[in-house]
């Protein structure tokens, strides 16, 4: 023991152990107040100001219809007796499509044909004042009852002169007057007969029964013309519901043809937004089917009235569409967003930063570790960002909220979960 306190090594030893417990004390301090502070700080989620294109629309769905669509449905009910075409077949105007049972058709027309000629006879007959039998006999009997007035009016002047001359009586003389008067009547009743035998309703009817022939046979004529079904126009086949040998009910679809290489959307439009809408506004579709797709058209026309659609309260619009692929088919549901403002190279942010209380606007800005409060001017938004058009810089970290649910606040210090 001696020898070792007066070479020094027990000293030397001690002030070392007591240089290693400080040295630990302190790390085990800076440790504590590391852990301490790293638990202090809020885990947020973050977003940043980027510069991007952006534009504001309002989404809805629409529906597409061909334009220009010809269709025909069946004028009664009867059989499909040809089909001529194939659907999406591309088709001329003038060319045979299909042709229906006409036998119907044709006896129809046959009997109109027979009604209009008689009724044509009927009118003839009343305005020649009868038939020709019936003409014919009464003017020989006017030609004899004018002879036989010539002879009473003879014989009348001769009795007068006879009576002058005292050879005949004033009675002989009135019976000659009275037998003129006869036959001028009977005279004055032929001349009436041929050529005023009718009345003026027999003639309206007569003449009603012709025009209702002729409507009958211009109609028993149309519907065997529609028997045979004719393209009105160059187009494609899209739709072609019967075949040969099937039976439809009047009224029933036959063939709808049209050019499909443009089409048109009718689309919906709730009542709230339809003051934003104007003609000419860019009209953006997709198609569930073909995802990624996106086909553009104009705003043509705008709502003239609100109706109930389901459960919605809608305006109507509709816009064409190109449609040179063909990709596009009658009656496909669509998703359309209308195109109401567009700013290009725009400062935008996450719509979940901003936030709103009676300053007006803010966000809040990541910055060293902390919140800070930057009150901010915004324009137009979609569905994910906003335009910001002061109160902040390109590249801001902004705070979207805590992972943990707390309260934002300016100067709480964060620790970004996304960065």
């Amino acid at each position: 023991m001696a020898v070792g306190t007066e070479n020094g090594h027990q000293p030397v030893n001690g002030k070392r152990t007591g240089i290693i417990l400080i040295a630990l004390v302190l790390a085990v301090v800076v440790l504590a107040a590391f852990v301490s502070l790293r638990r202090s700080q809020v885990p947020v989620r973050v977003g940043y100001a980027e510069r991007q294109t952006i534009t504001a629309s309002i989404a809805t769905n629409g529906k597409i219809e061909a334009l220009d669509n010809f269709e025909a449905h069946a004028p009664v009910a009867t059989t499909v007796k040809n089909v001529y075409v194939q659907q999406g077949q591309w088709v001329k105007p003038g060319q045979l499509l299909l042709q229906l049972e006409d036998a119907d058709a044709r006896l129809q027309a046959a009997r109109a044909e027979a009604q209009l000629k008689g009724a044509q006879a009927e009118v003839a007959a009343v305005e020649g004042g009868g038939t020709k039998e019936d003409v014919l006999t009464t003017r020989n009997a006017l030609v004899k009852a004018q002879a036989d007035r010539e002879a009473a009016h003879r014989n009348v002047e001769a009795m007068q002169r006879l009576l002058q001359s005292g050879a005949a009586s004033q009675a002989e003389v009135d019976a000659a007057r009275n037998q003129l008067q006869v036959a001028d009547a009977n005279v004055h009743y032929l001349q009436q007969k041929l050529n005023g035998r009718y009345s003026q309703q027999e003639v309206g009817h007569v003449e009603a029964q012709q025009a209702e022939a002729r409507a009958s046979l211009a109609a028993a004529r149309q519907l065997l013309r529609n028997s045979n079904v004719t393209a009105s126009r160059e187009g494609m086949v899209y739709s072609l519901p019967v075949q040969r040998g099937a039976f439809v009910n009047a009224g029933d679809l036959l063939v709808q043809v049209a050019d499909l290489h443009k089409v048109r959307v009718r689309a919906f439009v709730d009542e709230p937004e339809i003051g934003k809408l104007q003609k000419g506004q860019e009209v953006e579709l997709s198609w569930d089917a073909l995802p990624g797709r996106v086909w553009k058209g104009t705003l043509e026309t705008l709502p003239t009235t609100v109706v109930q659609h389901g459960t919605r309260i809608v305006g109507e619009v509709t816009c064409e569409v190109d449609n040179r692929d063909l990709k596009l088919l009658p009656n496909t549901n669509v998703n359309v967003a209308v195109i109401t403002a567009r700013l290009e190279n725009a400062l935008t942010v996450p719509r979940e930063a901003v936030h709103q209380d009676a300053k007006g606007q803010y966000v809040y800005q990541v910055v060293n570790g902390e919140l800070q409060r930057r009150d901010v001017q915004t324009s137009i938004s979609n569905l994910t960002r906003i335009a910001v058009t002061g109160g902040l810089s390109d590249g801001a970290v902004l705070a979207l909220g805590a992972t943990n649910m707390r309260s934002l606040a300016d100067g709480l210090p964060v620790k970004p979960v996304n960065p």
